[in-house]
C-alpha cells in the first residue's frame, strides 16, 4: 500500500465526510475526492482502502499555515461540487477552521473567505499569495 501521512489520510476522511453532510452525496464529490488523491500520487486502491477503514486513522491535523489552508480549500471545493452550499456544509467547515486551530474571531470570515473563492474560481494558488 502506497503510504500517505496521518495527516493526510484524516484530510481525506474529513473530505469524506465533508461529501455526506447535506444528506446529499453527489456523484461529483466522489471524482473530485479521488481526483485530489491522484494529485497527490495517491493510488485509488489506497484511498478505497482508506475510505473503507477510517478508524484505523490517527486523527491528525496540520501544523503548516500553508497546508491548513490548502485542506480547508479543498473541503469547500468539495461542499461546492453539488453547485451550493447548505447550513449544515457551511457549520461543519466552521468546525474543521475551529479545529485547525484558528482564532475564533475569525472564524466565519474564514470561511465565507474561502467559500467565496471556490465559487469565483480563485484558484488555490491565488488565495495563498493573498496570505
Amino acid at each position: 500500500m502506497h503510504e500517505i501521512s496521518e495527516e493526510l489520510k484524516a484530510h481525506f476522511l474529513r473530505l469524506y465526510s465533508m461529501a455526506f453532510t447535506d444528506d446529499n452525496f453527489h456523484q461529483l464529490e466522489l471524482k473530485m475526492l479521488y481526483r485530489f488523491a491522484e494529485e497527490r500520487g495517491i493510488p485509488k486502491e489506497t484511498l478505497d482502502t482508506l475510505l473503507l477503514n477510517p478508524s484505523s486513522v490517527e486523527k491528525s491535523i496540520p501544523n503548516d499555515l500553508i497546508e491548513k489552508i490548502t485542506y480547508l480549500y479543498q473541503l469547500c471545493e468539495m461542499i461546492w461540487a453539488d453547485g451550493k452550499v447548505d447550513e449544515n456544509e457551511r457549520n461543519n467547515l466552521k468546525k474543521y477552521i475551529r479545529l485547525f486551530e484558528f482564532e475564533e474571531e475569525n472564524i466565519e470570515e474564514l470561511a465565507e473567505y474561502l467559500l467565496n473563492a471556490v465559487n469565483k474560481n480563485i484558484k488555490l494558488e491565488e488565495v495563498l499569495k493573498q496570505l
